[in-house]
């Protein structure tokens, strides 16, 4: 991180990592402490963005539609907003508690995990890199709301041939409560996705990856959307896609031209957690390469 900055600073470029907090360092002494437990992900929503890229745009009961080679997938965002990409941030602390109940339950060491998850308000803060100040759990309250109105519909065909749907809120049964002495926010509570809970916990081989702890300090929405991607299709190779597949994918409400312009600066930061990018000529327009930091292989896999 240090080494990012200074170079950051030498050249004037804009930070496409925010700085941590000067606590994130430390921990209470929680048995099982949130934030020490690895960041995940789910291997099958990864390769779109299943929230809103900009802080600004509110996208208040818009829709984004994603046509996927085998099916489609469809975020609508509630009255007070669509979840933003930092809102997710709560989803994963979900997934990776989640994930870890769910080994140690495999490993004869717990119960079988519940979809319910109640986590301390601060714990959310650790894990998702923000400082303890007042309007961080401010936006704890505000995103709790966008989350549990933003709706994934996803319509595929099953092996069968038949078409089959499904709808449910980013996470649901959403609760806040704060403690008897202050308004300040305490304990939450909130059920995961059943298809999330089935991915992780009922699956044989559960399509849960790791995510890099330096992914809650990237600051634009496409950075983050982008660190997703890569990790799912990249892994610990290279991979690569057109600026125009991106975009689409992304389900970005600027225009291609601001998105072309925005994955250009990303390419100049090369600052992203575990991934160089580099942008070549493909035949139909530009293509991004996305290649984890120490792999040779030249070959990529994408779209």
């Amino acid at each position: 991180m240090a080494r990012l900055q200074a170079s950051r600073a030498k050249r004037g470029a804009p930070a496409a990592l925010r700085t941590p907090p000067k606590d994130d360092s430390q921990r209470d002494l929680f048995t099982l402490f949130i934030a020490d437990v690895a960041g995940k992900d789910v291997r099958g929503t990864m390769d779109v963005a299943l929230f809103r890229l900009s802080k600004r745009v509110t996208r208040a009961s818009g829709i984004i539609t994603y046509r996927l080679p085998d099916g489609t997938v469809q975020v609508t965002g509630g009255p007070m907003g669509m979840a933003t990409a930092w809102d997710f941030d709560i989803v994963l602390l979900a997934i990776s508690q989640l994930t870890e109940a769910a080994n140690r339950w495999r490993a004869g060491k717990g119960p079988k995990p519940s979809r319910t998850i109640r986590p301390h308000a601060s714990e959310v803060l650790s894990f998702c890199r923000r400082s303890g100040g007042g309007d961080q759990y401010q936006w704890i309250r505000e995103a709790l709301r966008r989350l549990g109105t933003t709706t994934i519909t996803v319509d595929r065909k099953s092996k069968s041939g038949r078409l089959e749907m499904e709808a449910e809120p980013l996470l649901s049964r959403v609760g806040v409560f704060s403690g008897e002495s202050t308004d300040r926010i305490g304990a939450l509570e909130f059920d995961v996705p059943v298809w999330i809970y089935r991915e992780v916990v009922e699956c044989e081989k559960p399509g849960v990856l790791t995510v890099h702890e330096d992914y809650f300090l990237i600051q634009s929405g496409i950075g983050r959307f982008l660190y997703r991607l890569f990790r799912r299709a990249a892994g610990r190779t290279s991979a690569s896609w057109s600026f125009a597949l991106l975009f689409e994918r992304s389900g970005s409400s600027g225009t291609q031209k601001e998105f072309n312009r925005t994955l250009r600066g990303l390419i100049a930061e090369d600052e992203l957690p575990e991934y160089t990018l580099k942008e070549a000529a493909g035949q139909d327009g530009p293509i991004l390469v996305a290649t984890y930091r120490g792999c040779s292989e030249a070959a990529g896999r994408g779209g």
